[in-house]
């Protein structure tokens, strides 16, 4: 983690801390939040590049209001030439903006993927992870997406302290019941370098309490924050950037009810077309939490 992050990312908590913009609705409804900042950072024209780019599939384009890439990143400290970790990237919404802007700055772009290693992997898990690589092996488009083995008894995700930041977006619900997230934790804190950022996006269940191996989707902020203190991990910053105080937190099929899912059967059971999808898709996505952690040194 060079000097130049640090700066940044401290000047951002700093004016955090001493803001006295008023309080948004967002920070009324979750008060224990602290209030989203606008970022301090200049602009990053790569960055800017690669969300723009041509690359992009229409449909994460259509998200980007959502899920505001170049807010995001900003906000947890991207810099040109990182070296970054994509933990279990599902449909490669952040692939699509982070493996070009490694090529295009330096950097590199390593997804965390299902672990082959593993003798209980599954083979659709297998193919998922063949073929995430074939969308993404060409080069002159995306570079060179490498992999990393990741899950409950995966070994290292890199070696120690080479990494400059690790994002896990709308994934550590999984890992709650999957029974591996402490050693989520101790892998990430294991791989960042001193100074190294944790990036964090998940269905946020404050104010109420998390659902037992949050079943629902929603994870309270504070069991994700304790697990990465135990890790070793501090808390840099929060932000309120995907707060959505419309999410009521009750749906029929958790979280997956929201759009984009947008599920109207319970999982593993066929979709019924008579699901009146309308007040959920009025909510839009869910309320979520973006934290950002950092490995001291």
């Amino acid at each position: 983690m060079n000097l130049s992050r640090l700066a940044a990312l401290g000047c951002v908590s700093l004016v955090a801390a001493v803001s006295s913009a008023p309080v948004s609705a967002a920070t009324k409804a979750f008060p224990n939040a602290t209030p989203a900042i606008a970022p301090t950072f200049s602009e990053d024209a790569a960055l800017a590049a690669a969300v723009a780019g041509p690359q992009r599939a229409a449909a994460n384009r259509a998200r980007d209001g959502v899920r505001k890439p170049v807010e995001a990143l900003t906000f947890w400290g991207l810099q040109p030439g990182d070296v970054v970790i994509d933990l279990q990237p599902g449909g490669g919404y952040w692939t699509e903006i982070l493996a070009p802007y490694a090529k295009a700055t330096g950097g590199r772009y390593v997804a965390g993927l299902a672990d082959l290693d593993n003798p209980k992997l599954s083979e659709s898990a297998r193919k998922g992870r063949a073929n995430f690589l074939a969308k993404y092996a060409d080069a002159s488009v995306w570079g060179k997406v490498e992999a990393t083995n990741f899950g409950g008894v995966s070994g290292a995700l890199a070696p120690a302290g080479s990494v400059d930041l690790i994002l896990t977006a709308r994934e550590i619900h999984n890992w709650i019941p999957g029974g591996y997230l402490d050693k989520a934790m101790a892998d990430i804190a294991a791989a960042l370098k001193p100074g190294g950022v944790l990036a964090v996006e998940d269905h946020r269940a404050d104010p109420r309490p998390m659902r037992p191996d949050a079943s629902d989707g929603y994870v309270n902020e504070q069991a994700v924050i304790a697990a990465a203190e135990k890790a070793g991990l501090k808390l840099d910053a929060r932000s309120e950037l995907y707060a959505n105080p419309k999410d009521s937190k009750d749906h029929p099929f958790g979280v997956w009810t929201l759009p984009p899912t947008r599920a109207s059967a319970p999982s593993g059971q066929p979709e019924n077309p008579a699901f009146n999808h309308a007040k959920y898709d009025a909510i839009g996505e869910s309320d979520r939490m973006t934290l950002r952690f950092r490995k001291p040194g």
